[in-house]
């Protein structure tokens, strides 16, 4: 039975206290850039595999992890209300459908792994939330005025999000991409609360 649970994360989500570890750890990060090199550029050591993955996982992942999730809350929250709490069902490109339920095959069949989740949305991937904000921006805009902001950022992340996905070493510039995208985060959540009938935040489980 699909459940879910309301809850107003930005007072946690992006204060000053929730973020005192990562931004303490991604500190400086041009100091730490110049200390860091991805390691594919020098002879074999595994301290330098070692050193990559804890500056990626310092400052880059984290930021990731909470823009992904974000937009499945923002549009899981908006859809619900413009249409219904079952709007994967009619809003979603069968495609996306489709591959969702081949994912939920593969971790049905490997119990032992955590769950996903509940929800169909935990499932896919970060090009196909652009294109469900994409395709029912109809519904999504006059909640969110800078829908189609967003579909641009998010597109300009998509291949960093897919570099670190693979276990890649990110540059300058997708590092810039990301956290361009993480800030704004904090704004596209208030427009819930701000717009004529407020719309409640609901986390998919």
């Amino acid at each position: 039975m699909w459940k879910s649970r309301t809850c107003w994360a930005p007072p946690l989500l992006w204060s000053a206290k929730a973020c005192m570890r990562p931004a303490r750890a991604g500190r400086n990060s041009k100091s730490s850039m110049a200390r860091v090199r991805d390691f594919r550029q020098f002879a074999f050591q595994p301290s330098r595999i070692t050193r990559c993955g804890r500056n990626v996982g310092a400052e880059v992942y984290w930021k990731l992890y909470a823009i992904e999730n974000t937009i499945r809350i923002v549009l899981h929250s908006v859809l619900s209300a413009q249409l219904n709490p079952n709007w994967w069902s009619v809003a979603v490109d069968p495609r996306i459908v489709g591959n969702a339920q081949r994912f939920r095959r593969s971790y049905v069949a490997n119990p032992h792994n955590a769950s996903p989740g509940t929800h169909d949305i935990h499932l896919i991937f970060l090009s196909d939330l652009t294109e469900i904000m994409r395709a029912n921006s109809h519904l999504i805009s006059p909640v969110v005025p800078t829908t189609n902001q967003w579909i641009v950022t998010l597109e300009g992340i998509r291949l960093p999000r897919n570099l670190v996905g693979h276990m890649n070493f990110p540059n300058a510039y997708d590092r810039n991409a990301i956290d361009a995208a993480y800030t704004q985060l904090p704004t596209l959540v208030a427009h819930l609360s701000a717009s004529p009938n407020p719309i409640p935040i609901i986390i998919p489980q």
